[in-house]
């Protein structure tokens, strides 16, 4: 196994800001520093710290009128990124209660699937998120119902057709604990810090989601070391408009907001029209992104005033370098750009200056290692800068410390075992290290390619072409080849009016001088979008099972450029039948239908 090397030196452990989420609410609610200071905005409306203590108030008595003791005290919350989320996640912080934040882009037996895997009693959602339930709903149990909540409608929601009214639920609820039924039963008492506070999905780009556990303590030391981290007092203002079921937005919009006694502007879903209006509208001087968020702000138009706004810094991971810079340049604000996963088990030091494309440096007990859990060699590069040993050189980023601060996976046992094997953490995240123990991100596990004889990552190709200047985002995957092994293809979303040009791109390629030869696409895809996490991550294993087959492809064109050739051209539907049938000749016919 390998040796576990001292890098740099660990991270220090953060101090709780209070006992626990109740003490945290119960500060900012009454205390004159903080309590008459907004706390949520939303549209043209804002709620003061004191005002949140008292929503939160009203929804820990709803969890005690509907909650049956005996089983695990679980809500899954089924909404938009609104006010009632945030009520209804610190109601359960003063409780002790579970929030569990479900995905509404998932449907029928898989949504159902995490509401029954996660042991949920009570359902809340909002009109326009109903109709997903009827068809996930049969032979759920909910003993504590499902609440529809038509606070925050808009013009055009649908009215409540099933459920029960979550206003009416609300106010019953706390009716009966003013009149002090439930306030002294002793099912509900004051929570240690390691109570479960949140459930939170993995994106599930690769593979299936998996519900991470959140205690308090971790939302809270969280929220204390992004505060810090970005100098958040309480005159600042968030905006989150990533979904607030991800850790993102939890850990570094709504965590240091609370502990800050800052506020936190809400949008509902992310727009990167409304962008730019909802910070000004807000005042917000910081925000979270993850995935492309930062490349779709990019692709609108350029105005002369668009660094004329009240933001100072961002938080979030997965921005490509060219893209990160552009951003910060032209929207004028500091963009810290880092390593992340929901587990949030490995950390890199970026301090010092990164070199293009890095995630940072290791620190103490992060390796990148083989599946034997050797450390991998060290990266080398020819004089155009190509890395040439990608075979040797690529391996999983791991942490052989421990966890880190991942609490588990809920009941997923094998989920656990291949995460922790050998007592470290595997990220199933790959990586390279160069001489000066800088990290490069080299996709997942799942994203090794094999062409020719040679095994290669994703990440670098799409690193690479997403630095052309008319491609706004790019996904690089794997697809079969007919004879043996793989093809490089590539899905490109083009900046708004540009058009794709074969022979141009073909030659903007081959002049790319890390560029393996062998790492150029064989196959392009053109998309008007491409497929996506609510946290705009790249959902690559749709892509890979659509590759250049036109039953699933739908309107989007594909290219292909011929060995030996200079250009790309139209893959047509005569160019399909004929690889077809070479698939059939080679008996890898399985691998097409796959």
């Amino acid at each position: 196994m390998a040796e576990r090397v001292a890098l740099a030196p660990p991270l220090e452990e953060v101090p709780l800001p209070a006992r626990n989420v109740a003490a945290l609410l119960r500060r900012n609610g009454t205390d004159e520093t903080y309590a008459n200071r907004p706390a949520i905005r939303f549209g043209d409306q804002v709620w003061t710290h004191g005002e949140l203590l008292f929503e939160a108030e009203r929804f820990a008595a709803l969890y005690r009128a509907r909650l049956d003791p005996d089983r695990p005290p679980h809500v899954a919350v089924l909404l938009d990124n609104t006010p009632d989320y945030v009520f209804a996640l610190c109601g359960a912080g003063l409780l002790g209660a579970t929030i569990v934040g479900l995905n509404h882009t998932r449907r029928d037996n898989h949504l159902a699937g995490d509401i029954t895997h996660t042991d949920v009693q009570l359902l809340i959602t909002e009109p326009r998120h109903q109709a997903l339930l009827p068809t996930a709903g049969g032979g759920l149990d909910l003993p504590g119902g499902i609440l529809v909540s038509s606070r925050f409608v808009d013009d055009d929601d649908p009215s409540i057709t099933m459920g029960e009214s979550m206003d009416d639920a609300l106010l019953i609820a706390w009716e009966r604990n003013q009149k002090g039924h439930g306030v002294k039963d002793s099912r509900w008492t004051e929570c240690k810090p390691d109570v479960l506070w949140a459930l939170l999905f993995t994106s599930g780009t690769s593979a299936a989601p998996k519900a991470v556990r959140c205690t308090q303590r971790r939302l809270l030391t969280t929220g204390q070391r992004m505060a810090t981290m970005l100098d958040i007092g309480p005159d600042d203002v968030g905006y989150a408009a990533m979904p607030l079921f991800h850790a993102n937005s939890l850990m570094s919009g709504l965590a240091p907001a609370l502990v800050a006694g800052a506020s936190l502007s809400l949008g509902r879903r992310f727009s990167a029209s409304r962008f730019l209006p909802d910070v000004r509208r807000f005042g917000a001087t910081w925000f979270n992104y993850t995935g492309k968020l930062l490349a779709y702000l990019l692709a609108t138009p350029e105005r002369d005033d668009d660094a004329d706004n009240t933001l100072r810094i961002a938080f979030g991971n997965e921005g490509s370098p060219h893209v990160v810079e552009a951003a910060g340049k032209r929207f004028g604000i500091k963009i810290v750009d880092v390593f992340g996963s929901t587990e949030g088990a490995i950390a890199l030091d970026r301090t010092g200056g990164p070199p293009p494309g890095s995630i940072g440096r290791l620190r103490q007990g992060i390796l990148v290692v083989g599946s034997d859990g050797d450390e991998v060699a060290r990266a080398r590069f020819d004089i155009d800068g190509r890395l040439v040993n990608a075979e040797d050189c690529v391996g999983e980023i791991v942490n052989t410390l421990g966890v880190g601060p991942f609490e588990g996976y809920y009941r997923n046992e094998d989920a656990m075992r291949r995460t922790t094997r050998n007592g470290w953490y595997w990220s199933g995240d790959l990586g390279y290290v160069d001489q000066d123990n800088w990290v490069y991100f080299a996709g997942r596990t799942s994203d090794w390619l094999r062409v020719d004889g040679e095994n290669f990552p994703a990440g670098p190709i799409e690193t690479i072409v997403a630095r052309h200047p008319d491609v706004m985002m790019a996904s690089v995957y794997g697809v079969p080849d007919a004879d043996a092994g793989d093809q490089v293809m590539v899905a490109l979303m083009l900046r708004p009016g540009a058009t794709f040009d074969g022979t141009s791109f073909a030659a903007w390629l081959d002049t790319q001088p890390d560029l393996s030869p062998k790492w150029r696409p064989r196959f392009v895809r053109h998309c008007d979008a491409l497929p996506t996490t609510p946290t705009n991550k790249v959902v690559t294993r749709t892509l890979v099972h659509e590759r250049f087959r036109s039953d699933l492809v739908g309107a989007d064109p594909i290219y292909v450029r011929e060995r030996g050739a200079d250009f790309y051209r139209r893959f047509t539907s005569d160019d399909e039948g004929a690889l077809r049938r070479s698939f059939e000749s080679n008996g890898r016919i399985r691998a097409w239908d796959l």
